[in-house]
């Protein structure tokens, strides 16, 4: 059992965290919208992706800790670490809005600014450094931008602990008020890179991989920490003094979010119905999940925030179509393993004989 947990866990995919951002986010939005046994189920889901990742995680960190640090430091796999800091950080707001659990939440918290501290200077360092660099056309995928995920998922479960904490609220929402505005940067530095490799240089349909859906996915999130924020100002006067600057803010992520979706499809059409590039189940494609899922949540949260409720028109659209999506990766997932778990079983018995 223990080798076949080792063999899982030697090639295990730095991002498949990704699954329980996509179901986390999903969740969330089900639960905004009144899905309320959708939403219970996708929690149960999700505390057992999370578990199982980090059993397979920390199988790889102990048993083939320099094939993780290769990963770490590599400029087309080291960002999906950044799905770490993201997925427990998403799984922590989930456990608050479905179930209260703030302690949980509040060490999940603890353990995302650890992992974010420990693989954001890592990795940053470690692609500036290096002496042979890839070409922009190799380097630079839309998984770069889960560094701005990341900082803002932290953000968001921070403003969400904010009234949990007794002393040092103002502190708190301080810190998630400054990773806000941080992945806003990273967000426009890296997409900056990203839309100059669309525009000039040549995109062959093999590279233009699922994570890319992240260019919507990471502006989503942004909007829903904006509108956490906006949502909680009345426990901070800072947040009261700049509310109307982070209103237009949020607003402007919102949009250029929902620029992209139209332009991603038309992507994803050109790649699979033109080429006909097959469409079989990569662990990447949780990375087209979640952008779709977060924008629903983000939505529902924003129309709250600005006060238009015309707004949640989208999200009770887009949160059947998230849903339609994340089933199908799932489906696939299940599908996936299965086949090796038995094609893994029958090498082992011929091995044994």
């Amino acid at each position: 059992m223990f080798s076949l947990l080792k063999q899982k866990a030697v090639n295990l995919f730095p991002g498949y965290f990704a699954l329980v951002m996509a179901t986390g986010a999903l969740s969330i939005g089900t639960y905004l919208l009144g899905m309320g046994l959708i939403a219970r189920i996708l929690l149960y889901v999700n505390v057992a992706a999370y578990i199982s990742l980090w059993v397979l995680t920390l199988t790889r960190l102990f048993c083939y800790f320099p094939r993780l640090a290769k990963d770490l430091m590599s400029h087309t796999v080291g960002p999906g670490f950044f799905t770490l800091v993201a997925g427990t950080s998403v799984f922590g707001c989930q456990l608050i809005i479905m179930t209260n659990l703030y302690t949980i939440a509040l060490y999940l918290w603890g353990l995302a600014i650890l992992l974010w501290i420990v693989i954001m200077y890592t990795f940053f360092s470690a692609v500036t450094i290096r002496k042979d660099k890839p070409a922009i056309a190799e380097g630079i995928n839309g998984a770069w931008l889960i560094a701005a995920v990341a900082t803002h998922s932290i953000s968001i479960l921070g403003t969400l602990l904010s009234s949990y904490v007794e002393r040092g609220q103002d502190v708190v929402l301080f810190f998630t008020l400054c990773m806000y505005f941080l992945g806003c940067m990273l967000y426009l530095n890296i997409i900056t890179l990203i839309f100059y490799r669309f525009m000039f240089v040549k995109l062959d349909h093999s590279a233009l991989t699922p994570p890319y859906w992240i260019n919507m996915g990471a502006v989503a999130i942004t909007t829903l920490a904006g509108s956490s924020l906006i949502l909680y100002d009345k426990n901070w006067p800072l947040l009261i003094e700049i509310t109307p600057f982070l209103k237009g803010f949020t607003l402007f992520f919102w949009i250029m979010g929902t620029w992209w979706i139209p332009l991603m499809i038309i992507l994803t059409i050109w790649r699979h119905l033109y080429h006909r590039y097959p469409l079989s189940y990569d662990p990447q494609f949780w990375g087209m999940a979640f952008p779709l899922a977060m924008y629903t949540a983000s939505t529902y949260q924003l129309s709250k925030a600005l006060g238009v409720p015309f707004l949640t028109v989208i999200p009770r659209f887009m949160v059947y179509v998230a849903l339609a999506a994340w089933i199908f990766v799932f489906l696939g997932m299940i599908h996936h393993l299965f086949f090796h778990f038995t094609h893994s079983s029958k090498s082992v018995k011929e091995k044994s004989l």
